[in-house]
């Protein structure tokens, strides 16, 4: 499994972006996804994940109301819209992937692939 992770970029607060994660996998409906960030100084810390068939989605608390997550299955694809954007969701976001039917988790250790990243800076 292949992941990029794209649409970062810099933006004023109260701001909106939406992410995107382009998966190289043949089966990747089988896979739970999920988006975490890592700010400067801090760890990786969980965002938003979503179910093989995007029927449940989980949150953290801090991005509820503002995030949104969602996927295509058809064209390999899963997005972070994000809107009301504030500095302190300043960070590098990753798109990860759990093996082939394990359920949503919120658990970084529990996803087996990763994407490269990308910035996303809310200026305020």
């Amino acid at each position: 499994v292949q992941l990029q992770a794209s649409g970062g970029g810099l933006v004023q607060a109260g701001g909106s972006l939406r992410l995107s994660c382009a998966a190289s996998v043949r089966t990747f409906s089988s896979h739970s996804m999920g988006w975490f960030r890592q700010a400067p100084g801090k760890e990786r810390e969980f965002v938003a994940a979503i179910s093989r068939s995007g029927g449940i989605t989980d949150y953290i608390d801090s991005v509820k109301g503002r995030f949104t997550i969602s996927r295509d299955n058809a064209n390999n694809a899963m997005y972070l819209r994000m809107s009301n954007l504030k500095p302190e969701d300043t960070a590098v976001y990753y798109c990860a992937a759990r093996d082939s039917y394990h359920p949503i988790s919120t658990a970084s250790g529990s996803y087996a692939y990763w994407g490269q990243g990308t910035q996303v800076t809310v200026s305020s």
